[in-house]
């Protein structure tokens, strides 16, 4: 007796391949998948943005003022959209998300530079993301030694020795440390709720449906409105209990701190999983298995 057959084997590929082409859906999610992994990894997905949205408080418009600037947004992390006056003003912009970061630029600081007082910029950043702004962040010594050297010429050079004659200082909003896990772990509530509560909905309504139970359910005196709402809220209390055991890990295992509105937060993620809830509804309606 032959262990292996050849005619065997090929009357199996060939099967296989006809197979393969006779059920197109899955050839195309074999084909369109990875290239859409491939689009969202390489683009979407992007550990060192540049052109960040950057506002400048102008206490000084000096030629020494400007040409920090300009090497600012030469080095392509910062786009300066416009200016703010004040520190509240400039906190609003970091707060609603209309900028990254925040350029103050003190009164008399070209001044200060000449007489060697040795003053100091200031940069606030939305260090909530710490990734996104890292590198941004980095960059800055590097840009201020071009600035040195292209400036500090002439009767200013005695100025380009060490300590330098000016310097930034970043002062990291929202996550002061600069923790990953704050900007993270929050975003993990999301996924964890879309998953489960998109899966667990349609998996338990198709079963019933395989099972022939839903059938024998339609047909007594419930109505499908009911039907719907009846399977759809006690899901709504195990999102409950994911959404209470998340907040409780992150509080004690990560140390996240919840300094927004807990209203806000309770009215969100009871829409969030509501919403989500009913998409896996939908998803059962047109699923048989």
């Amino acid at each position: 007796m032959n262990l292996f057959s050849f005619n065997r084997f090929m009357a199996v590929l060939t099967k296989e391949f006809v197979q393969m082409r006779r059920d197109r859906l899955t050839f195309a999610m074999m084909i369109g998948l990875p290239i859409v992994q491939l689009l969202l990894f390489g683009f979407a997905i992007n550990a060192d943005p540049k052109n960040l949205p950057t506002l400048i408080d102008m206490g000084d418009n000096g030629p020494l003022s400007r040409a920090v600037v300009s090497a600012m947004q030469t080095s392509d992390y910062f786009e300066f959209t416009g200016y703010v006056s004040g520190y509240d003003e400039g906190e609003r912009a970091l707060r609603s998300g209309a900028a990254n970061f925040i350029l103050v630029i003190p009164q008399n600081f070209e001044r200060d530079v000449i007489r060697g007082d040795r003053p100091v910029l200031l940069l606030a950043a939305d260090a909530s993301d710490p990734s996104a702004t890292g590198g941004a962040v980095g960059a800055l010594s590097g840009i201020v030694n071009v600035v040195i050297q292209q400036n500090m010429v002439g009767p200013l050079a005695q100025l380009s020795g060490r300590p330098a004659p000016f310097s930034i200082d970043v002062q990291r909003q929202y996550n002061p440390e600069g923790r990953t896990s704050t900007n993270i772990v929050p975003g993990l509530l999301g996924i964890i709720l879309s998953m489960t509560m998109v899966m667990i909905t349609a998996v338990a309504i198709v079963k019933e449906t395989e099972q022939g139970t839903m059938e024998m359910l339609i047909s007594t005196p419930v109505r499908p409105l009911e039907v719907m709402f009846g399977k759809i809220l006690p899901y709504v209390f195990v999102g409950y209990v994911q959404t209470l055991v998340f907040l409780a890990a992150s509080f004690v295992m990560f140390d996240i701190p919840f300094t927004g509105q807990k209203l806000a937060f309770f009215l969100g993620f009871n829409l969030y999983i509501i919403v989500n809830l009913a998409l896996g509804f939908l998803i059962s309606t047109a699923t048989k298995n």
